[in-house]
C-alpha cells in the first residue's frame, strides 16, 4: 500500500471510479428484469430478487464493512470490498440460470461499503475546505451511474446481450480495484474496539428470513404454515439480536442511541421513505414493456422502458448539490417532510394517470426530488440527534434501515403486481395502481412521522472543520447527497 499521500484529486478519480461501477452495477439490471425472466426461465419474483437480494446484501454489508473499514483500515477495506464485487460481476456474469446470477448479485451488494469508505477516505484526505465539495461531486456520481445505467442497459441487451450488463461494470471495478491498492494511501484514523459477530449473524437472519416471508406471502397465502413460520423466525431472531446487542462491549447497534427520540422518530421515517423509493423500479419498465393490447403500458422495448425512469436521475443529479444550503435555510426537518411528500406525490400521480407516457416522467422526476430532499435531510437530523463520538452507528443504522425499507418495498410491490394475473399470464392494471397507492400511503406516513421528530436544541454537534474525521459508517449518509457541516448550523 502507497505510503505517500497523493494529491486529494488524484485520490478522488480513484474513488469516483470505484462509486461509478458500484452504480452501474445498482441500475443497468433494473430495465432487464422482464427479459431476464424469460430468459433465465422464472418469474417476476424470482427476477426480481436479482434486486431485493442485492439489497439486501447491501443493507448487512454496509454497517459491517463500514465498522471494519474504521478497525483495519478504509483503504485496506474498499480493495477487499472491490474485489469481491469483481468476483460477483464474473459469477452473474457467466450465469445462465437464476440461481447462479442471484449467487453473484448477493456477492456484489457488498459493494454498498463502497460509499462510506470512499467518503471517510475523503474526510480523512482532502483540506477542510474541499471536503464538501468532495462529497458533492461524488453524489453527482451516484446519480450518472443510476441515470447511466438505466439508459444503457437497453442497448447492451438488443445489441450485445445481457451478460454485458456485467462485463462493463467488472471494467470500472477491476480499474478502481488496481488503483485504490496503488494510489489510495493507508488510513490515518483508527477506531478502537471490534466487531459484534453474533449481533452481526442474527441481523442477517432475521432480515433475511423476513424478507423471504414478505416475498413469498402474496403467493403461497399470508396464512400458509410455511409463512407464518418465516415471521415467526424472524421475530425470534430480532429478539435475539437486540439481546447480543444491548450485551456486546461493541455492539453493531448501540440500542441505547437508537432510543434517542429524534434519532428513532428519524429512522421509522427512514424505513417508510425507503420502502417508497425503490418500489418504481420495480414497476415502471415493466408496465412500460407491457403491450399496449393488454389495455394498458406503452409495448416499449427494453432500451425505451429505461428512459422512463430518465427524469429521476437527472433530477436526482441537479437537486442533489443544492440539499446542504436548502436545509440550511427550511431546516433539515422541513426538507423530509418535503421530500416524502413530493415522492407521495409521483405515486399519487402513477395510481391516478399513466395512460399516458409524460404521466410516468413527470413521476420519475418528482421521486428524484423528493429522494434528493429526503436524502440529505436524514443525514443531518441523525447527525444533530447524537454524541459526535455515536455519529458513526447512528448514520450507518439509518442507512441499514432505508435498505431494508427499499427492500421490503421492492418486494411487497413486486408481490403486488403479479398477484392477479390476466389470462396471457401478464399481470393485470389494477396489481399496478394498487402498488402505487401503497406506496405513496407509505411516503405520506413517513411525512407525519417526519413531523414528529424533535427540534434540535443548541448547538450544532458538528462545530468546524477542526472536528474529528468522521468515520466510515458516518460518512455513509454524511456524504450521501452533499453533507456539509454548515448545513445544519
Amino acid at each position: 500500500m502507497a505510503e505517500a499521500r497523493i494529491h486529494h484529486g488524484a485520490t478522488f478519480a480513484v474513488l469516483a471510479t470505484a462509486a461509478l461501477s458500484f452504480s452501474l452495477l445498482q441500475s443497468m439490471i433494473i430495465p432487464a428484469v422482464p427479459l431476464l425472466e424469460h430468459t433465465l426461465h422464472t418469474g417476476a419474483s424470482g427476477a426480481t430478487w436479482l434486486l431485493t437480494g442485492y439489497l439486501l446484501s447491501s443493507a448487512i454489508a454496509t454497517p459491517i464493512l463500514g465498522r471494519s473499514g474504521d478497525i483495519i483500515g478504509k483503504d485496506k477495506m474498499i480493495v477487499i470490498v472491490l474485489i469481491s464485487v469483481s468476483a460477483g460481476v464474473v459469477v452473474s456474469g457467466l450465469a445462465t440460470t437464476l440461481p447462479i446470477m442471484l449467487v453473484g448479485r448477493v456477492i456484489q451488494g457488498v459493494g454498498g461499503a463502497v460509499f462510506p469508505l470512499a467518503f471517510g477516505i475523503i474526510r480523512d484526505e482532502f483540506p477542510g475546505k474541499k471536503v464538501a465539495g468532495a462529497i458533492g461531486a461524488m453524489s453527482a456520481i451516484l446519480g450518472l451511474g443510476v441515470g447511466a445505467g438505466i439508459v444503457l442497459a437497453g442497448p447492451i441487451i438488443e445489441h450485445l446481450s445481457y451478460h454485458w450488463l456485467f462485463w462493463i461494470p467488472l471494467v470500472l471495478s477491476l480499474a478502481a480495484t488496481v488503483t485504490t491498492f496503488r494510489f489510495v494511501p493507508a488510513s490515518p484514523v483508527r477506531a478502537p474496539g471490534g466487531i459484534n459477530w453474533l449481533g452481526a449473524a442474527l441481523m442477517s437472519g432475521w432480515l433475511t428470513v423476513g424478507l423471504l416471508g414478505v416475498s413469498y406471502g402474496p403467493t403461497w397465502g399470508w396464512k400458509d404454515p410455511t409463512v407464518l413460520t418465516m415471521f415467526g423466525v424472524a421475530a425470534v431472531l430480532t429478539v435475539l439480536w437486540v439481546w447480543a446487542e444491548v450485551r456486546s462491549d461493541s455492539p453493531l447497534v448501540d440500542m441505547t442511541m437508537m432510543r434517542i427520540p429524534a434519532v428513532w422518530t428519524t429512522n421509522l421515517a427512514a424505513v417508510l421513505f425507503g420502502f417508497g423509493l425503490y418500489a418504481m423500479f420495480v414497476t415502471v419498465p415493466r408496465f412500460a414493456q407491457t403491450p399496449v393490447h393488454v389495455g394498458y403500458g406503452f409495448g416499449a422495448s427494453v432500451t425505451k422502458s429505461g428512459i422512463y425512469l430518465l427524469p429521476f436521475a437527472v433530477a436526482m443529479l441537479v437537486i442533489a448539490p443544492f440539499t446542504g444550503r436548502l436545509a440550511r435555510m427550511a431546516g433539515s426537518k422541513n426538507l423530509l417532510v418535503s421530500g416524502s411528500l413530493c415522492c407521495a406525490a409521483s405515486y399519487g400521480e402513477l395510481a391516478i394517470a399513466h395512460s399516458k407516457p409524460w404521466n410516468v416522467l413527470v413521476a420519475a422526476g418528482l421521486l428524484g426530488i423528493g429522494m434528493a430532499f429526503g436524502y440529505s435531510a436524514m443525514s443531518n437530523l441523525i447527525v444533530e440527534a447524537v454524541p459526535q463520538d455515536q455519529t458513526g452507528v447512528a448514520t450507518g443504522m439509518n442507512t441499514n434501515i432505508r435498505n431494508i425499507g427499499s427492500a421490503l418495498g421492492s418486494g411487497i410491490a413486486t408481490s403486488l403486481v403479479v398477484s392477479k394475473l390476466l389470462p396471457d399470464g401478464l399481470p393485470a392494471e389494477h396489481g399496478y395502481e394498487l402498488a402505487f397507492i401503497v406506496c405513496g400511503a407509505s411516503l405520506i406516513v413517513a411525512a407525519l412521522v417526519a413531523l414528529k421528530i424533535p427540534h434540535r436544541d443548541g448547538p450544532s454537534i458538528v462545530e468546524s472543520e477542526s472536528h474529528p474525521a468522521l468515520t466510515a459508517e458516518a460518512e455513509v449518509f454524511v456524504g450521501a447527497i452533499g453533507y456539509t457541516p454548515e448545513a445544519v448550523t
